[in-house]
């Protein structure tokens, strides 16, 4: 076998492991714009929740996701909240002790939110009753209207499980904006465009609502720090759908660093290999009994993370040419064929003045972290002015 029949056939590979993601993504990104943008009805009955937030080492944004779900019109007899704070400094301790909440702490070794989840529902008052779990994270805002929206959601679903909109609440530098793009693909892609088709939608790590006595009954089932996976995977085998309420926020505060960007990235990545190498196995049997949501499901985590999709395609694009002109074509039409989806996916309020600018600065993002092994990294994207 030549060289020249080695490097077709990496290529070939390559393009077939990359091309199934990428139709994947289209064919979502195209049924995301029929999604229907229906009024929830008023709820008949309302609902007490118990909010959980979770905080590892948040400080500030801890305490103005507290004082924020605090702020609510929904009736305050109606809902709890717990505050799960991990490795937090003791003046964010002091400030959360001053708000009526239930502070629970913890010295996890790692940031599990298993770990601290589960913590949260073993010291719930055993007199209280519950209706619907929320689960929120450090850094979220919601608006004053935000319980009541979820309680006419959560009765208008008929389902145990239901997502809110997660978007950005700061675009200041660009990591931040890269953050809120990817993360409104995401919102398009697996959750408005699934619902659209009658798929579940993905769960995202907040703004996320179960009923209580399912979740209470199944997160002790959870083994791994990744929770919101297991999760995901524990509604899918039980045929339990999960809705999605486009019109209800929840904003989240981005990292502003590119570093922190990348660890963000790197666990997101590490988290779905670990999720499918425990799950594959469930394949055959969703195929066999025709459990589509679950296949579906299977098939989204393994899909090739979009930053890998997007290097390779990058790399091959630069240096097939080198080897056979034509060869490359594919990947040039693959890549024209990716930019256009993530414009279908990305809504227009993010295409703003600095928007080619951030485009641009793609590549720096990406690159900083394998740069920063070298010592590189913080001197590259200040070059380039990367804060701004």
């Amino acid at each position: 076998m030549t060289l020249y029949n080695i490097l077709s056939y990496i290529d070939w590979t390559l393009f077939v492991f990359v091309a199934m993601t990428v139709f994947y993504l289209g064919f979502y990104a195209v049924t995301s714009l029929f999604a229907r943008n229906s009024e929830t009805p008023k709820a008949k009955n309302l609902n007490r929740f118990i909010i959980v937030i979770l905080s590892h080492h948040n400080g500030k944004s801890t305490v103005m996701t507290v004082k924020s779900i605090l702020g609510q019109s929904y009736a305050q007899r109606l809902f709890d909240v717990t505050v799960v704070a991990n490795r937090e400094d003791e003046m964010t301790l002091f400030k959360l002790a001053q708000e009526p909440v239930t502070l629970l702490t913890s010295n996890f070794d790692r940031d599990s939110r298993t770990k601290s989840l589960q913590l949260a529902i073993n010291n719930l008052p055993q007199f209280k009753i519950y209706d619907v779990v929320l689960v929120l994270e450090a850094g979220d805002v919601v608006e004053t209207e935000f319980l009541a929206q979820m309680n006419d959601a959560y009765e208008a679903a008929g389902t145990r499980a239901i997502q809110a909109h997660k978007l950005s609440l700061n675009r200041d530098t660009t990591a931040a904006r890269l953050d809120a793009v990817f993360e409104e693909i995401n919102n398009s892609i697996f959750r408005r465009g699934h619902i659209s088709i009658g798929m579940p939608s993905a769960i995202a790590s907040s703004g996320m609502a179960f009923d209580f006595t399912w979740f209470k009954r199944y997160i002790h089932n959870a083994k791994v720090s990744w929770g919101d996976k297991e999760l995901e995977a524990m509604l899918m085998r039980q045929h339990v759908y999960v809705d999605y309420f486009d019109h209800i926020y929840v904003y989240n505060e981005k990292t502003r660093q590119a570093e922190e960007f990348n660890r963000q990235h790197k666990k997101w990545m590490g988290t779905q290999l670990r999720t499918i190498i425990r799950n594959i196995r469930h394949l055959p049997l969703a195929l066999l009994n025709r459990h589509y949501a679950w296949v579906d499901k299977l098939l989204q985590w393994m899909l090739m993370p979009r930053i890998v999709m997007m290097s390779i395609m990058g790399f091959m694009s630069i240096v097939v040419p080198f080897f056979r002109m034509y060869a490359a074509l594919k990947w040039w039409g693959l890549f024209a064929l990716v930019v256009f989806i993530f414009a279908i996916a990305t809504p227009n309020y993010l295409v703003d003045d600095k928007w080619d600018s951030t485009f641009f600065k793609v590549p720096v993002v990406l690159f900083s972290s394998v740069l920063k092994k070298f010592r590189l990294g913080r001197k590259f994207i200040d070059i380039v002015n990367l804060k701004q």
